[in-house]
């Protein structure tokens, strides 16, 4: 995949100037020339499972100039203090929807707002989730397509605040599967959404349309989907064959391919066909963990949290009753899943499906992981340099060392110790801009 346009953003930085001067005014920030801050805390965890203490980054200009003992011993412009805290790379979520407001009902979006709509809710939503310690989000798919696009494109060129953003653009689904949305009345149809594909000519053309309008990978719908109508999450959407070609097709462009996939066949016709990731994986049984285990390309990349919220409170956030059952009855296996993962040894990617809940609240998929096995520092571990990899932003992103972006967040306390201290991150820094710092917490 070339990541270069995404990764290598100069331009961002007007736009953590202006957020800066309008929220916490840090002086240093616009001063000419490169300037230096100097992070320090009581603990330090570089994302690649190692526990620091005490904490110390220094940030030159948009990037990681040293850490610890030599951040300790560098010269710096500002010092920043945050005293009994834990300092953690910038965060990131495999699996976010930024656009949208957060109570649409996403089949409902498509008969009852515009896409300006949605790229406006986007722009709040970006903000909301950078806030919340989330640098960098790899976004599935809006109910408009490529307005993720549009909203990647404005953060890029600094107009607007947010996460950096690798976007799907639009999702790649079957007649009567998970991303049809023409599911209201045979007499009702909605020109916008050009995403069904049937066949492997027409996927594969899918897939062009796609990378051709902007996306940076492609989201294929394997099985069928808990918040959609048709056909059931357990079952197999695509075949195998439309399933290959699509990475195929992705590849000749240096992409990858996402796979939706709740049902346990749908999964391993998935990483058969070889795409990056599986996401959700709910149903996935012991023949498809062995599959992953066989090789180091696909990753796992379940959505735990949003099993959770939905049963609960899916009312009151305009979900169907027909898909709060689907939801309450995938929870028999998301958890069962995850756990059988996690003592098979499989490396985990971190991701919540944020959209279908309310942004910001991303960080409660950690006390999830971990209420179900997971010791605390991998779940960091996972949220930062595994997803970074799999990506395939790794050499900018996911961990707090040399060269890597000024992408650094700090929690109270220690999380090691309370894992949902993750969900009270007050301060933040993006690009070596500071875009939050809560001074009383």
């Amino acid at each position: 995949m070339n990541s270069s346009r995404r990764t290598s953003t100069p331009h961002r930085r007007a736009a953590f100037l202006l957020l800066t001067a309008l929220l916490i005014a840090t002086p240093s920030s616009a001063q000419e020339g490169v300037s230096r801050t100097l992070l320090t805390a009581d603990r330090l965890i570089d994302g690649f499972g190692t526990l620091h203490q005490p904490g110390a980054v220094l940030v030159a200009g948009e990037r990681i100039l040293a850490v610890g003992d030599d951040a300790l011993g560098g010269s710096w412009d500002e010092r920043v203090d945050l005293g009994d805290a834990t300092l953690v790379p910038g965060l990131i979520d495999l699996h976010t929807h930024l656009t949208d407001a957060e109570d649409a009902y996403w089949e409902q979006v498509l008969v009852t707002t515009t896409p300006s709509e949605a790229a406006l809710y986007g722009a709040a939503n970006a903000l909301t989730t950078l806030q919340s310690g989330f640098t960098t989000v790899r976004d599935m798919g809006p109910a408009w397509s490529f307005t993720d696009v549009d909203l990647r494109n404005i953060i890029d060129e600094g107009t607007l605040p947010g996460p950096r953003m690798m976007v799907a653009g639009n999702y790649v689904s079957a007649t009567g599967g998970a991303g049809d949305a023409r599911q209201f009345s045979i007499y009702v149809d909605v020109p916008a959404v050009q995403n069904l594909a049937d066949g492997v000519d027409e996927v594969r053309s899918a897939v062009r349309t796609n990378l051709k309008n902007g996306a940076d990978f492609i989201k294929i719908l394997a099985t069928g989907a808990v918040l959609s109508q048709g056909i059931p999450p357990g079952a197999q959407q695509y075949s195998d064959e439309e399933l290959a070609v699509a990475v195929v097709e992705a590849g000749r462009w240096d992409r990858f391919v996402a796979a939706h996939a709740h049902g346990a066949e749908g999964i391993k016709a998935a990483i058969r066909a070889g795409v990056r990731t599986v996401d959700h994986g709910s149903m996935m049984d012991d023949e498809g963990i062995e599959m992953l285990l066989a090789q180091d390309y696909t990753y796992y990349v379940p959505t735990l949290y949003v099993g959770v919220i939905v049963p609960r409170e899916g009312a009151s956030m305009g979900i169907p009753e027909a898909q709060i059952q689907r939801s309450t009855e995938m929870m028999r296996y998301r958890n069962a899943t995850f756990r059988r993962a996690l003592e098979a040894g499989l490396p985990i990617g971190f991701a919540t499906d944020a959209g279908v809940f309310p942004h910001g609240q991303n960080a409660r998929e950690f006390a999830i992981r971990v209420e179900n096995g997971e010791k605390p520092m991998d779940a960091i571990t996972a949220a930062t340099s595994l997803n970074a990899r799999i990506m395939g932003w790794e050499a900018d992103v996911g961990s707090l060392e040399p060269g890597k972006f000024g992408d650094v967040i700090a929690v109270p306390g220690n999380p090691l110790d309370d894992i949902t201290a993750m969900e009270r991150v007050f301060f933040v820094m993006q690009g070596g801009a500071v875009v939050r710092h809560d001074v009383e917490r």
